[in-house]
């Protein structure tokens, strides 16, 4: 059987390109990580690639642990799917040695403390919140690759500081940084890029040693990151890039969706294929998400995959007060959940982390569990640690008994009962965590020994493969990106929250649009926004993304009215 097989039309036409620059514009739910392992897998397939020769790179740990684990599942082993900055760090640590005559570099893990210290040196007090948004300006400035002084031109203010404090603050974190022979998470892409550019050698090695290069989420990448790519290709063009300008949501980090739309004009001669049918979400969802993003720059028709004849429009409904809107979403999970669905299938997003408080509380007083996104990381819990620890240690000793209740055995004797703790609180986590790992072993394939199941274990914790818990997910819309459930409810739409009161600039805007679009687009059957009339400092007004999309005011259709019941009832499209 072809890796090119299982993939419609467009897909198959994207994965079937395997020399020159190719760019996959991929809009939400059309299957782009599909697209890049098949690729992948068909010139591993077809002898066009050797796996040691392919460098697959991404933006966080746990997307290139997910193409590790797909191109498994092809049977594809030994291709470098990394980070950016995993595979410069790896070259900076190889070739650092050879170049240098000594060691690496050691990475600071807490640019914030050096800050602090550095601000003592110079008597300063800046506020911990002050540091972390100088932090921050550190971050954008290097991505994208400027000097302390070009920087200065940019003109760019950090409240709590005075402009010629924040420039000589920054000198004096480089010295710190230099005297202590420390680099910073930036420094790792700079010191990269600078050894390729000045030492032949180190470029010749690396061009041997890859060959064929994929770049995930291309509309995401910064100057930095694109000058590395271009020295990593030197003068070959065997990359394929794949990205979607709808969904570019890290401007203020540095990224630049202009590398995703100028790609064609930078390599001519480039494969350029267009995927939209979503695979995801429904109609009336899709063409609320279409309408949002009607007419701005790269913008994808996206098109349902499957005739879905009764799929419920996505609706909007206006409360009296932010209590009040936690209310009404939590009584709307809890009836969902008394018809039958799982809690895993539903997700509240919003714009900022302040906003999960009350969402919290709303749905732990109706006794609903939730996790939040962004928090501790499911291996990193010391009960899911824990039960991986037990099992591997009962995976050595000999036993008669199946693997299912042995696993069962150990995880009871960690804490394991039948039935949850009440909802909310530390215990109920542990709980959740127990019960996820028991339920990958209910999943396991025929024939799975506990030592396999152990060592599956250990592999998802290293790639970040997390179980799926039987709580609702509350996530802000930037941590969402990426992830999808069939029931999304999002709150906050409001002036002031989405868009967000310091977006000002039309590009800002722009950019709180797009958060918006993927906030929509990480629904696959229903959609719920909501916002509050007040929020207790004053009167707010609906986001004026709401007409965009379409409102009863507007006579589109699109969304539905649907008052909370403490309400007169709103009038339908």
């Amino acid at each position: 059987m072809s890796a090119l097989d299982s993939l419609d039309d467009r897909q198959r036409e994207a994965a079937s390109v395997l020399r020159g620059p190719v760019a996959v514009l991929a809009g939400a739910g059309t299957g782009k990580t599909r697209v890049i392992t098949h690729r992948i897998a068909h010139g591993v397939d077809t002898g066009a690639y050797t796996p040691s020769r392919v460098l697959a790179v991404t933006f966080t740990a746990k997307a290139a642990g997910e193409l590790r684990g797909r191109l498994r599942e092809l049977g594809v082993r030994g291709v470098s799917a990394r980070t950016f900055h995993a595979a410069a760090l790896a070259q900076l640590n190889f070739f650092w040695p050879t170049v240098a005559g000594d060691t690496a570099p050691k990475i600071i893990d807490n640019k914030v403390r050096m800050l602090g210290q550095a601000a003592d040196a110079m008597r300063l007090r800046p506020s911990t919140a002050t540091l972390r948004d100088i932090a921050s300006e550190i971050e954008w400035r290097k991505v994208s690759m400027l000097s302390i002084e070009q920087y200065a031109e940019q003109g760019r203010p950090v409240s709590g500081i005075r402009p010629e404090q924040l420039l000589e603050l920054q000198a004096s974190y480089e010295a710190l940084k230099d005297e202590r022979r420390q680099l910073d998470f930036e420094d790792v892409l700079l010191a990269c890029a600078g050894m390729l550019e000045a030492e032949p050698r180190v470029a010749t090695a690396v061009h041997e040693q890859y060959r064929h290069f994929t770049v995930d989420e291309f509309q995401d990448v910064s100057p930095l990151q694109n000058r590395l790519l271009e020295l990593w290709l030197g003068d070959r063009n065997d990359i394929c890039v794949v990205g979607d300008a709808s969904q570019t949501i890290y401007s203020f980090a540095g990224a630049q969706q202009r590398y995703l739309l100028e790609f064609e004009r930078n390599h001519p001669g480039a494969t350029v294929v267009r995927l939209e049918k979503n695979y995801r979400s429904h109609a009336p969802i899709l063409t609320a998400a279409n309408a949002l993003m009607r007419g701005r720059a790269g913008a994808l028709d996206l098109a349902p995959a499957g005739d879905e004849s009764n799929a419920e429009p996505p609706t909007v409904t206006a409360y009296d007060s932010e209590r009040g809107e936690a209310d009404g979403i939590a009584d709307t999970i809890v009836r969902r959940i008394a018809a039958g669905t799982s809690p895993a299938e539903i997700a509240v997003l919003y714009r900022a982390h302040a906003q999960s408080a009350v969402l919290q509380q709303a749905l732990a007083a109706r006794g609903v569990a939730t996790t939040v996104l962004g928090g501790t990381r499911f291996f990193d819990m010391p009960e899911a640690r824990q039960a991986v620890l037990a099992l591997r240690g009962a995976a050595v000793a000999p036993s008669d008994v199946g693997f299912l209740p042995t696993v069962r055995d150990v995880l009871r004797g960690l804490g394991l009962t039948e039935e949850p703790p009440q909802a909310g609180g530390a215990q109920r986590d542990g709980w959740e965590a127990r019960r996820a790992i028991l339920r990958l072993a209910e999943e396991a394939p025929d024939g799975t020994t506990l030592r396999e199941f152990a060592d599956d274990l250990m592999a998802r914790a290293k790639d970040q493969h997390e179980p799926t818990l039987h709580t609702v997910t509350l996530s802000t819309l930037h941590a969402a990106k990426g992830l999808e459930w069939p029931h999304v409810l999002i709150a906050g739409w409001t002036e002031g929250a989405l868009p967000i009161s310091y977006a000002t600039t039309f590009e800002q805007i722009d950019e709180e649009r797009r958060l918006a679009y993927v906030g929509i687009t990480r629904a696959a059957r229903t959609l719920a926004v909501s916002w509050s009339r007040s929020s207790g400092r004053g009167e707010r007004a609906p986001s004026r993304f709401l007409a965009e999309i379409g409102t009863t005011a507007r006579g589109t259709g699109i969304l539905r009215d649907v008052a909370p019941t403490s309400r007169p009832a709103a009038r339908r499209a």
